[in-house]
């Protein structure tokens, strides 16, 4: 039944409705005459008018047109690119930054509910300002030349002279003033001290991006370390997320002099940094990261700490290696460390495993997965570390029961 509705459904069909709630990725769900819609720059609780995008046999998607009944949290975007025929990169600039908070929290206590059949409730932290933030993009150029950034599920280019959510040491607008070449993907990376790194690369095939401006390896301060971290090794977005992070980090993890623990998915050492500040000479970190790149990074950051063990590879088949540790820290990509990951993990019995999350839908999974071997979510914190956009970063803490 749900299917046929759907189906009568058609692309440019504008219907008049209520939004219901939000949903993870970005958009927002409302029904009509039983098919589902998945809405982008709406609210919960407005009256809309919609346009259907797309169909499907088991949703469709659509954009707000016009808002008769405004939520009360509807703001005037800070970006004059944000609009649905604009740049797809912030999903919630039409939202004050409380509540796009408050809907955070809400996906996430949703994503819980239905994958790891779990009941929580988290407060999404605010951190720093909405605006200003982000260290690390990729921008490409059209066919003409004019930087930008690709409309939501879209292979056009919206066109933008300046994106309000990089830090003004990227000098964004500087960059999209210049004469550039049409297809191009650009990626762009400032430092905290500093420094900036533009590489090049075209947006078809597999080819390498080229440095064209500024050092290939950036220089990262977090609480009084520099960290070398390449222009190609992976960084937190934030400006603010390594010291917060870190923080968070350390804070589950209570970690004791001379502990042995795991830094997976370590990346250039980013937390490796700060336990092997804590475990002292007596304790010992292994580090592994499939980035060759960033393992590179790493071995130079930790020249000088014999007691830190660097490896380049798959967890999944780098961690039989492992026979013991006391403490697990990971910071997996988007899709999570998946079952036979997290199987690993607790086959090593360690006290407690400290997870970096950026998707709460892979964390709500792995939690299930961590919870069918003896591993209880022992306490969770949430940060909007990208504000303006649905993305949430979570720190979740596991511990093992006890076995009477």
């Amino acid at each position: 039944m749900a299917s046929n509705k759907s189906s009568a459904l058609k692309i440019g069909d504008l219907i008049e409705l209520t939004i219901e709630k939000v949903a993870h990725g970005g958009h927002f769900i409302a029904r009509h005459d039983g098919a589902v819609i998945f809405v982008r720059h709406a609210i919960p609780g407005e009256k809309c008018t919609i346009e259907i995008t797309s169909t499907g046999s088991s949703f469709n998607r659509a954009d707000v047109v016009a808002v008769s009944e405004p939520s009360e949290f509807r703001v005037e975007p800070p970006c004059k690119h944000s609009h649905r025929a604009g740049c797809g990169g912030c999903d919630f600039q039409h939202i004050s930054s409380a509540h796009q908070r408050t809907l955070k929290s809400h996906v996430i206590t949703e994503q819980f509910s239905r994958i790891a059949k779990k009941e929580i409730t988290v407060e999404v932290e605010e951190v720093g300002q909405s605006l200003g933030w982000r260290t690390r993009a990729i921008a490409t150029t059209n066919r003409n030349g004019k930087l930008g950034f690709y409309k939501s599920r879209s292979h056009s280019i919206a066109p933008v002279d300046n994106c309000l959510i990089c830090v003004q040491g990227m000098n964004f607008s500087e960059i999209s003033s210049h004469e550039l070449k049409g297809d191009v993907r650009v990626e762009i990376s400032a430092s905290n001290t500093g420094e900036r790194s533009i590489a090049l690369a075209p947006t078809r095939g597999e080819e390498k991006a080229r440095l064209t401006e500024g050092p290939a390896v950036l220089h990262e301060v977090v609480d009084g370390r520099t960290l070398e971290v390449s222009h190609e090794s992976f960084w937190q977005s934030h400006i603010k997320a390594p010291e917060v992070l870190t923080a968070a980090v350390l804070d589950f993890a209570q970690l004791q002099p001379g502990e042995h623990v795991l830094d997976l998915y370590g990346g250039v050492g980013l937390f490796t940094a700060a336990i092997i500040d804590v475990v002292g000479d007596s304790g010992h970190v292994d580090l592994i990261e499939g980035s060759k790149v960033a393992t590179e990074d790493a071995r130079r950051n930790f020249s000088a700490f014999k007691n830190v063990t660097i490896a380049t590879g798959d967890v999944a088949k780098l961690l039989p290696r492992v026979s013991a540790a006391d403490v697990v820290v990971l910071d997996p990509p988007r899709e999570g460390a998946g079952k036979d990951v997290i199987a690993l993990i607790t086959a090593l019995k360690p006290r407690a495993i400290v997870y970096v999350a950026c998707d709460p839908a892979a964390l709500a999974r792995d939690t299930a997965y961590l919870e069918d071997h003896s591993y209880s979510l022992a306490s969770l914190r949430a940060f909007d570390l990208f504000p303006m956009t649905h993305h949430i970063e979570c720190v979740a803490l596991y511990e093992r029961a006890e076995v009477s």
